[in-house]
């Protein structure tokens, strides 16, 4: 692998790690908060263990919050272990651990995975935090390894089609985004 790269992947992983820095900051299903829905249409598969919302959809836990036009849940025996949201983008938010600032995560399709415990965001991806800005098409965050990988597109005319970042000096704290 190219320097670089391996420079790119430590740099995302530590601006990542702040925010996403452990199982528990995505939807924690231990919680005892309950995840709650609203949407415009809901329906139940109650034999396959999926619930479909669409319509301007809200999904809430604590104070990470998804909206999305469309979201499914899918349930096992052991409970809630996928969320699938896609929009023009979905967007993922929670605070930053420590509670200083927000991550605000945008796509056109949001994965949550309890089972592979990964958080993906795909197509168009832009995930800031405190100023930092990353993009990219693809980026994939393991929330128990805390390993975050990245992929650029196709350079479809409207950008480069690389993974980009934004990388506020350390002593910034204004958290204001370019």
């Amino acid at each position: 692998m190219k320097p670089l790269n391996n420079l790119m992947r430590k740099l995302l992983a530590a601006f990542l790690a702040v925010g996403l820095a452990s199982p528990a900051m995505a939807f924690d299903l231990d919680s005892d908060q309950p995840i709650t829905v609203s949407a415009d249409s809901a329906r139940l598969d109650d034999g396959q263990g999926i619930a479909t919302y669409t319509g301007a959809v809200e999904l809430a836990q604590g104070s990470t919050r998804l909206t999305a036009e469309r979201v499914v849940l899918y349930r096992s025996a052991e409970g809630l272990n996928r969320i699938e949201a896609n929009g023009s983008p979905a967007r993922y938010q929670q605070p930053v651990a420590g509670g200083e600032g927000e991550t605000d995560a945008r796509a056109r399709n949001i994965v949550w995975s309890a089972t592979d415990k990964q958080l993906i965001f795909e197509r168009e991806a832009v995930i800031e935090q405190n100023g930092n800005i990353f993009r990219g098409d693809i980026i994939r965050y393991d929330t128990e390894q805390r390993v975050v990988t990245a992929e650029g597109g196709e350079d479809t005319g409207g950008g480069s089609g690389r993974v980009e970042m934004i990388i506020q000096p350390r002593g910034n704290s204004s958290g204001s985004t370019q």
